[in-house]
């Protein structure tokens, strides 16, 4: 699944993190001052502007040169180190031109964010006739809305369409391997359903899955700066009263109970899902078998088949019920919290509206994006259910023993076929 792709997982992985943390530290412990003693000068958040500009501004600069730095170096030195991987390209720098590109996207989160601002503040005034509002000070903001929703719009198309490929690289680089190996394999059983339908959910759940989890986490860089410097707007809150940083830690306190909330929830949910592709492809196993032989699919087998069919999605409709009570109540809460902790700050009248768009906003974008698992966790199921089918195929390649799992059904689907055996 992976080192079809890229070059020694097992070790390139690793290095991304130990890179990324790195960089991080670096930027946080020298490059940032450096970019100051250059002329890099921060602008200030409350003047930062709410046009294009934004991505013009010092601070910016400097980061993005410092990102590609930091990229040309990981790259090129996996491009010299997997000289003989075919899809070096694709997987190194295809998926440092992703993180940039989605590093971006955030960064036109954080332009609208700005421009919320002076627009709700303009409205409020506008309903309270306040003078010297006029309709060109809306059309003003509107143009400039405009412009950051078509930049927006083009980053994501293009960044969609480059993914799609990226993915399908994916997918072909697992394809070619299997099928390299397809004397080993072609004995598993749904061996053809795995190399083709297997690998294609594989790919495409991790595009979705992989861009969300790039995008959580750029968003989070962003954006935590950003909910430090508006959490001195929110002083106290209930239950709490005096807490400096307000914001920063309700949205992780949060998202972290959120969390654990899902995960315990629905911790059952991946290996029934992944029993549930076993049950069926043993009964449609069983039915293509009985197209050519009339020994084969006989009423009692095909019988107990699909009660283990009807047995297995009977399980998964309870445990998901319970886990959709936990997340609808999850997601219902979660739309008051921020509210309510923010009331005595509305009581007090400490901010006006659009400093509270601004707020609502990016305590949203934090929030979500410690989310990550809660709102994607349907999704992960699938794709770990389908793990563990593509699992059986490395055992095969590497000579080893199927997994338990595997061997279990193996020996119930041998039970179910032959039952004077």
């Amino acid at each position: 699944m992976f080192h079809s792709f890229f070059p020694q997982p097992k070790l390139f992985f690793p290095s991304i993190v130990i890179w990324t943390l790195i960089a991080i530290a670096v930027w946080y412990l020298f490059a940032a001052d450096l970019g100051l003693s250059l002329g890099f000068t921060p602008v200030p958040e409350e003047q930062q502007p709410i046009d294009l500009s934004f991505f013009l501004l010092p601070e910016n600069m400097w980061f993005y040169g410092y990102f590609f730095l930091t990229a040309m170096l990981f790259c090129g030195f996996w491009h010299l180190k997997a000289a003989d991987h075919p899809w070096k390209v694709w997987s190194v720098w295809g998926s440092a031109l992703i993180i940039f590109v989605t590093y971006f996207g955030v960064q036109i989160s954080v332009v609208i964010n700005n421009w919320r601002r002076p627009f709700g503040d303009l409205l409020v005034n506008a309903l309270n006739k306040k003078p010297g509002i006029t309709v060109e000070n809306f059309y003003d903001l509107f143009l400039i809305f405009a412009q950051i929703a078509f930049l927006s719009m083009f980053v994501s198309i293009l960044t969609d369409f480059f993914t799609s490929h990226y993915i399908f690289r994916w997918r072909t680089a697992m394809n070619n391997f299997y099928m390299a190996n397809w004397e080993k394999l072609r004995h598993i059983e749904g061996a053809s359903q795995r190399v083709q339908e297997d690998t294609m959910r594989f790919s495409s759940t991790l595009e979705s899955l992989g861009i969300s989890l790039i995008n959580s986490v750029m968003t989070l860089v962003v954006f935590l700066p950003i909910m430090l410097a508006l959490s001195h707007y929110v002083t106290s809150i209930p239950i709490f009263g005096e807490v400096a940083n307000s914001l920063f830690w309700l949205a992780i306190f949060w998202s972290v109970f959120g969390t654990v909330l899902l995960a315990f929830a629905g911790i059952k949910l991946p290996g029934l899902n992944f029993k549930n592709q076993r049950v069926e492809a043993a009964y449609r196993k069983e039915l293509v078998y009985g197209e050519d032989h009339a020994d084969r699919a006989q009423p009692l087998t095909v019988q107990e088949l699909f009660s283990r069919v009807r047995k297995n999605y009977f399980t998964l409709y309870f445990h998901y019920m319970y886990f959709n009570v936990a997340r609808s109540f999850y997601l219902q809460a979660d739309n008051l919290f921020v509210y309510f902790f923010m009331t005595p700050t509305f009581v007090a009248g400490a901010i006006t509206y659009g400093i509270f768009q601004q707020i609502s906003t990016a305590f949203g974008q934090v929030s979500n994006s410690f989310q990550y698992l809660i709102n994607s966790w349907t999704t992960i199921i699938e794709l770990l259910s389908i793990h563990k089918r593509l699992k059986a195929f490395e055992a095969a390649i590497d000579d080893e023993p199927l997994p338990s799992i595997d061997q279990r059904y193996l020996e119930q689907e041998g039970s179910v076929a032959h039952p004077d055996g």
